[in-house]
């Protein structure tokens, strides 16, 4: 059922530790990884980013994922895809019929289906959902904001349960069930357990380390991502981060050989076969530079800024001819970006010297 399919995890999960996840999907003929590469088909996303993250960093994170085209999930939405969780019983409901009937915003709506505020995770929704939609809203219009919502909800335990209950927001991020004359928070026990110890620390300690790297720390993110490959050395995307890292710190020989373990570990790691080109290139080894890209093509023929590296490693060699072709081959790819504007004007300067050399 996803044989071939490459599910990049953002995040860590809190349903079940992420090695049970790699072990179903791997049954089923597909991969579960950390974070999204370009062989990513599926993009999920742990609930555990609801405390990771503020708002609009969630919001980033989900925007940039929207934005690939590629199919996004829930945690919720994961285990449906894996045949682990069954669809919600009687839900018909359609995602526009929702919206009319509680009058959310439907950036809301995705947002909290996406860290799985409603018992379905997309439509077809339920009508329990239309009574849990309805009651959003009345808390956003209060002031209370989606993510504060989301983690109340999560923390609730049973989501369908809080459709019979009297929700009430106070201030931004606080959320409360009406129970008798008292107010109280949403905090159930968790009805999904979050694994063991190590699991949980390794999925802290990855969440850290992209947080340093987003931060720019470099040389901390780095040795927080060896800390990773240390628990988990068959980890591609931990070795293809730090590796980043260390370039970004100015470490090139050990970002080089960082590369070339996440390379080891996922063969098919086009961005590692990219980055530890520019590397090679940088150092003025450009025919090991154009190899590295050459694969990274041969792997996914649609990348358009290695072909784009193609064309100026073969202009800086004199090579017009080679240069113009994989110009033209960006050009088929984008063709109304910057780089596009620059492709075309190589071409217009190949066209130009060949001919002079023709004429010649």
């Amino acid at each position: 059922m996803n044989e071939g399919r490459i599910f990049g995890l953002i995040g860590a999960l809190a349903a079940f530790p992420r090695r049970l996840g790699v072990r179903e999907v791997a049954r089923q003929g597909g991969e579960l990884q950390h974070g999204v590469t370009r062989r990513t088909t599926d993009v999920v996303f742990g609930r555990t980013l609801l405390y990771k993250l503020d708002e609009a960093r969630l919001e980033a994170r989900f925007d940039a994922a929207m934005a690939s085209g590629r199919p996004v999930f829930s945690e919720n939405g994961f285990l449906r895809a894996l045949g682990l969780l069954d669809r919600v019983e009687g839900a018909g409901m359609t995602r526009q019929s929702l919206l009319d009937q509680s009058r959310m915003a439907p950036r809301d709506l995705d947002l909290l289906s996406l860290f799985d505020a409603f018992e379905s995770d997309t439509e077809p929704y339920a009508f329990r959902d239309l009574i849990l939609a309805r009651k959003y809203a009345g808390l956003l219009a209060g002031g209370s904001s989606w993510s504060a919502i989301a983690r109340s909800v999560r923390r609730s335990g049973a989501v369908a349960s809080l459709s019979a209950m009297s929700l009430h927001g106070q201030g931004k991020d606080s959320i409360y069930a009406r129970l008798g004359a008292d107010l109280a928070e949403l905090d159930g026990q968790r009805l999904l357990p979050l694994g063991r110890a190590d699991d949980a620390e390794l999925e802290e300690l990855f969440a850290l380390a992209e947080d340093a790297e987003e931060d720019e720390r470099f040389a901390e993110a780095a040795e927080l991502y060896a800390r990773c490959l240390a628990a988990d050395p068959g980890d591609s995307v931990a070795a293809f981060n730090r590796a980043n890292c260390l370039r970004s710190a100015g470490m090139a020989q050990e970002a080089m050989q960082g590369y070339m373990r996440a390379i080891k570990l996922d063969p098919k790691f086009v961005e590692a076969w990219f980055n530890l080109a520019g590397l090679f290139a940088s150092q003025g080894k450009a025919h090991t530079a154009r190899r590295h890209l050459e694969k990274a093509i041969a792997l996914d023929p649609g990348y358009a800024d290695a072909m784009f590296n193609l064309a100026n490693l073969a202009y800086e060699a004199g090579d017009l001819a080679e240069a113009r072709r994989w110009w033209s081959s960006y050009l088929r790819l984008d063709a109304t970006s910057e780089w596009a504007k620059t492709a075309a004007k190589g071409i217009q300067y190949a066209d130009l010297h060949l001919k002079e050399r023709t004429a010649g």
